[in-house]
């Protein structure tokens, strides 16, 4: 029977999550870079801290749903991240950057040692796929610290954009799945491959924006 202690902790989890994908949504088709903008971004990282500690709460106090510790893993490594690149705006190394993503890389790898010790009873494409994207991130976060500076340029827009779609597209998957639970694994693949056809589209977008200021600028 689940105590007050946890059923708070799941209504916080729940209405947090939801709060930040309406946000997130709110963002995406907002113009960028106002102050309506940077207030909901604001909003949205405080309500993602409150997903990912009620998230880590549930898994590690209460034993339960073992799955929510990738998705918290995915959600905070690219919450914290695409923050970080928006706040530097440049690729300088940090120490506090090299502890997140070991941090991250570290329980994900325990998390892929217990799941094979205790047997698989996920699908392990769904399993595979969070944890290879995962990899995908961190391993981006070493490689930019050797492009030089000079040419490190505007590539934090496109970070940014990224790495905060991709936290979204953690939280839809985590949602899509908790409420679809007998389509898995494809109501928790597909939110998944959703949102990254929504961050290739506002990629291309920052590209064409950047590309025609260029033509202003020359002139």
């Amino acid at each position: 029977m689940d105590t007050p202690l946890h059923l708070s902790n799941i209504i916080a989890h729940v209405i947090s999550g939801t709060i930040a994908l309406i946000i997130g949504f709110l963002i995406l088709f907002k113009t960028k870079g106002t102050l309506l903008h940077i207030k909901l971004g604001y909003l949205f990282v405080y309500c993602m801290i409150v997903v990912v500690t009620t998230g880590a709460f549930g898994v590690i106090v209460f034993k339960r749903n073992l799955f929510l510790l990738l998705i918290t893993i995915l959600a905070a490594y690219n919450t914290y991240s695409g923050f970080r690149i928006l706040k530097e705006k440049s690729n300088r190394f940090y120490v506090k950057d090299l502890l997140a993503m070991l941090g991250a890389l570290a329980i994900a790898l325990v998390f892929i040692y217990y799941l094979k010790f205790i047997g698989f009873y996920w699908n392990p494409m769904v399993i595979y796929s969070g944890v290879g994207y995962l990899l995908l991130v961190v391993s981006y976060d070493v490689f930019r610290y050797c492009i030089p500076a000079s040419q490190y340029g505007n590539l934090w827009r496109y970070e940014h954009s990224s790495k905060m779609i991709s936290a979204m597209g953690a939280l839809l998957s985590a949602f899509i799945g908790t409420i679809l639970p007998d389509y898995k694994p494809y109501s928790q693949i597909l939110p998944s491959l959703l949102m990254i056809l929504i961050m290739i589209f506002f990629n291309v977008k920052i590209y064409i924006r950047l590309k025609k200021q260029d033509v202003r600028l020359s002139e």
